[in-house]
């Protein structure tokens, strides 16, 4: 064990504690973080306009405060934005998080000073639970590098703005700056080929210990780093990397390959940030699910799911969750979210401690690169490239090929049932592609760092879907083929059906 891991040891140690201790009265840490909320909310033009006043129970907060998604707060967000203060939370936000929107295009979501631990600090303890748990701290002796988006940030009515990886850059403390890769001049460039080349170039021949990202981003720096080095191991270039932390997406379409480029398994820590809270982590290497960060900022809700679009769902908090059940995840935090729908759903695994997965999404979706590609953004695209062709389309589902069979850059596959085949394929769907490019940032940002390659289209015979449906016996009635999935289920299944 190094000097720096020694030094940190007592404080991991300290964390652990603090984890154990809180998670152990999750309930009670959740009721003080209510009332710490409304006291606060009270003084805001939001608790103002909602009688936080009169708050006495729970039970009085969602008879005032009901369920919104980014549609709901925007107008406050506006407000603030126009330079109001004291909006939805005390002051002004520290920071926006810059991320995308569904109806909305770009979302502004607030940071505020109270909530940047429950963003920052989150991931600290995390790791250094790991380290108090399991006796690894060798990764704080070497170098650590964290695949990000640049760290750039603009300004939005005089309040930083950018992605929430590029704001997290410049919460790393001091005394961890000297191991952090890359440099800030490389984490900088936008262009992913170009970012990818001089991240290489850079860590090539260093102490790498631990490696963060997202696990697709990962894959594409382990396979540049062996290309460049000759070595079939990566284990062989970084012999001390001790720690694969990730989060964002589903790691397990990547374990095998990223286990195959590495030469052995790894240990990992999962965590489970958004832009609107940090809301778990793993806290325990042989225990599933990630631990709810309930002492944190965040006030949590759960509705059932399939109650979600319900006029009056059933809301409940900490006490009454159980085992098992698909809740939709909603948040009341200290940067002045209320009742805000996160669009994730959860299930816990245990509740002693209250430790749950991500179960999916409220609605279809594709985020196997990071992109929250969702069912609205894929039909628009659609529709207005079949208007501007003259086409006609039966039906189309669109589905994530992680690993293409031919080798490349991975991409998103529309299998599409055409009433008439384009005479020209390329022309459709590079236009396809370039509707999707305008409507997510994050597609944007895949397609020009050459993450991902553009869409592909496989056109399907007549009547594939009808036959498909049927084959599954979900044939008429209100069965309906998923716009979007985040697996190959449904794309895998309709080989059969291809043109030609």
């Amino acid at each position: 064990m190094g000097f720096r891991s020694r030094i940190i040891r007592p404080f991991a140690n300290k964390i652990a504690r603090d984890i154990q201790r809180w998670s152990t009265y999750a309930v009670q840490e959740q009721e003080q973080i209510f009332n710490r909320l409304i006291e606060v909310g009270k003084t805001t033009a939001f608790g103002k306009a909602h009688g936080f006043a009169q708050i006495r129970s729970y039970q009085d907060y969602i008879e005032r405060v009901p369920i919104r998604d980014y549609e709901g707060i925007k107008p406050y967000i506006e407000r603030i934005k126009a330079g109001e203060q004291d909006v939805l939370w005390r002051g002004k936000p520290a920071y926006f998080a810059k991320t995308s929107g569904t109806t909305s295009g770009v979302k502004y979501i607030p940071i505020s000073k109270d909530s940047i631990p429950n963003h920052f600090g989150s991931a600290r303890n995390a790791l250094f639970n790991y380290f108090a748990q399991t006796g690894n701290g060798t990764w704080l002796d070497g170098k650590l590098i964290f695949l990000s988006g640049s760290p750039e940030l603009g300004e939005t009515a005089g309040i930083p703005t950018g992605r929430l990886s590029g704001i997290s850059n410049h919460m790393i403390p001091a005394w961890l700056r000297t191991n952090q890769m890359p440099s800030y001049k490389t984490n900088c460039i936008e262009d992913w080929e170009t970012k990818l080349d001089n991240i290489v170039t850079e860590t090539l021949g260093q102490n790498m210990s631990l490696i963060s990202g997202i696990p697709p981003w990962v894959q594409m720096y382990y396979e540049r780093l062996l290309e460049r080095s000759g070595k079939k191991r990566v284990l062989d270039i970084f012999p001390n990397f001790s720690v694969f932390v990730y989060g964002g997406v589903n790691y397990e379409p990547y374990r095998a390959k990223l286990e195959e480029l590495v030469g052995a398994s790894i240990p990992s820590v999962e965590t489970y940030p958004a832009s609107e809270g940090f809301i778990a982590f793993q806290d325990s290497q042989s225990e599933p699910g990630l631990l709810l960060n309930s002492a944190s900022g965040i006030f949590f809700e759960f509705v059932p799911a399939e109650e979600i679009f319900n006029e009056n769902p059933t809301r409940l908090w900490l006490k009454d969750v159980e085992p098992g059940v698909n809740y939709a995840l909603i948040i009341n935090n200290n940067a002045g979210l209320w009742g805000y729908n996160l669009g994730d759903t959860v299930q816990f695994v245990s509740t002693n401690p209250h430790r749950l997965v991500v179960s999916g999404r409220i609605k279809h979706f594709i985020s196997a690169f990071g992109e929250h590609v969702i069912g609205k953004e894929v039909e628009e695209a659609m529709l207005q490239v079949c208007k501007e062709q003259g086409v006609k389309v039966v039906e189309f589902t669109v589905a994530p090929q992680v690993n293409p069979p031919a080798g490349g850059l991975p991409y998103h596959e529309w299998l599409v049932e055409f009433d008439e085949v384009p005479e020209n394929l390329s022309a459709f769907a590079a236009r396809l592609d370039e509707l999707m490019i305008v409507q997510n940032i994050y597609y944007q940002d895949l397609i020009e760092g050459n993450i991902l390659k553009p869409l592909v289209i496989t056109p399907l015979r007549r009547d594939a879907f009808r036959e498909y449906m049927k084959s599954q016996g979900k044939l008429g009635g209100q069965n309906k083929v998923p716009r979007l999935a985040n697996d190959r289920v449904i794309a895998d299944g309709m080989m059969g059906f291809h043109l030609g």
